[in-house]
């Protein structure tokens, strides 16, 4: 990622002067000749990082030559660290959880507050993990990459630590009732690495056991369950995949009933991948195609999202099965559907509150959101939520206790908003939005249709003063 930024970084700021890059070519690689750039591969070595730097600087040198530069650097620092941005929430533990940048803490602060207090105008967070001291204290450059709790309490997480923003981190285990890392509690130190919990006392860890444990995209591809108390070099291996995959990585599921599916995902390609289900007999492979999805789970089913046909139901559909047919018969999967595209609807995304099961779609390219009720003994009832129209929604976080769940909307000259929903009873409110960042008086948002070759109907939207004459 860090070469490719600086190559588009070094392509910007050649646009902007007008001329090419006055960084040096790099040298012909005896290697490949084909391929100058080969060496650039050994993304760690001194060889390639000065070649960065090089490239860096023609880049900063051209571009902070632009009269521009300094209004447009000011204008975003300044929207990037505004303190009327929202504080998007987490539901965690039955409290309202975010992790928040400021002047005063560059690394962040992972703090929490109640729900009813989140509601108000101006919350009183309580810190729960401050990485900023906890670098300074460490002597680490630590930047937070996310925590996992474990369902359905959720007190125990497993906190992600990277060393100065890399791929690889260190994990270690949080307890949100004392506010304090587990003297003793599972610890994984600095590598590439996936991890799901299993039960309270399990770890599935997908990581570099041993120098050279990883694929050729330098992910793990052996997964292992290491038992609290054990050191890792203990854990016991339960799947592995091949070298030349992508990677293969261990995930758990849970529902607000108490079912939990746990899972090996083997990613054969970036499109292309094979389950296997974790069952008390062993790891067993899933019998779904190689592009359709393990989504969520509610209410005991199965959710499945499709990018190819399956059992009869097209590209684009979401469906079901009942977890205990999935757990007895593996090998024999019969879907059944949650959702089908109309000629004009595209699936998006889906989550899950403890009852329903929250489905983004687009209709002609406008954002909807759908709550979906499971009917006993099988099949669904639909309702849509109350969310303005012709804007993008998107569910930010759900509650598995409860059906209470929060959403965003945003469009071309609205700014971002955030509501709070109630998914049983079918309810939106507005309870946060960012502030203008421009002035939109005057401005109307429209969608058209232009009309391929083969008659295609293709919407687009168009942005404009209102007013604006229809001269073509």
């Amino acid at each position: 990622m860090t070469l490719l930024r600086i190559v588009v970084s070094t392509a910007i700021a050649a646009s902007i002067a007008g001329t090419a890059s006055a960084a040096p070519p790099a040298p012909v690689d005896p290697r490949d000749p084909a391929d100058p750039f080969i060496w650039l591969e050994d993304v760690d070595a001194k060889r390639s990082m000065d070649w960065v730097d090089v490239h860096n600087a023609a880049s900063e040198k051209r571009l902070e030559a632009d009269p521009r530069y300094g209004t447009f650097y000011d204008q975003a620092l300044a929207i990037a660290g505004a303190a009327d941005r929202i504080p998007y929430p987490e539901q965690v533990h039955g409290e309202i959880y975010n992790f928040w940048h400021d002047e005063q803490h560059l690394r962040g602060i992972w703090r929490k507050t109640s729900l009813a207090d989140y509601r108000t105008p101006a919350p009183h967070w309580q810190t729960v993990l401050d990485i900023d001291a906890l670098g300074k204290a460490e002597g680490k450059s630590w930047v937070y990459k996310g925590a996992s709790c474990l369902p359905p309490e959720e007190r125990l997480c497993l906190v992600q630590l990277s060393d100065g923003g890399e791929d690889a981190v260190e994990v270690r285990e949080f307890d949100l009732a004392t506010g304090q890392f587990v003297s003793g509690g599972f610890h994984l130190p600095h590598a590439k690495q996936d991890v799901a919990w299993e039960d309270a006392d399990h770890l599935l860890i997908a990581t570099e056991w041993t120098p050279g444990d990883v694929t050729s995209s330098s992910y793990p591809y052996i997964v292992k369950r290491l038992t609290r108390g054990q050191p890792l070099a203990s854990a016991v291996e339960i799947k592995r995949g091949d070298k030349s995959d992508v990677g293969v990585s261990p995930t758990s599921l849970f529902d607000g009933q108490g079912n939990r599916l746990t899972l090996i995902v083997r990613s054969i390609d970036f499109f292309h991948q094979q389950y296997f289900v974790v069952t008390p007999a062993g790891v067993q492979p899933l019998a779904i195609p190689p592009k359709v999805g393990i989504a969520d789970l509610i209410d005991g089913r199965v959710i499945f999202t499709l990018k190819e046909p399956w059992a009869g139901l097209p590209t684009g559909s979401v469906a079901e099965m009942p977890l205990a047919d999935l757990m007895a018969h593996p090998d024999h999967l019969t879907p059944r559907a949650v959702w089908q595209p109309g000629a004009r609807e595209a699936f998006d995304s889906v989550s899950s509150t403890k009852n329903r099961l929250l489905l983004s779609i687009l209709d002609n390219v406008n954002g909807r959101l759908l709550a979906l009720t499971p009917i006993p003994g099988g099949g669904w009832t639909t309702m849509a939520l109350p969310l303005p129209e012709k804007l993008a929604l998107g569910v930010v976080s759900t509650d598995s206790h409860g059906d209470h769940a929060f959403a965003t909307a945003a469009g071309f000259t609205t700014p971002n908003a955030l509501y709070d929903l109630d998914a049983a009873g079918g309810t939106a409110e507005k309870v946060r939005s960012l502030p203008a960042r421009f002035d939109a008086a005057g401005l109307v948002v429209e969608q058209l249709e232009a009309t391929s070759a083969d008659g295609t109907k293709v919407p687009y939207f168009l942005v404009h003063k209102q007013g604006l004459p229809r001269s073509g």
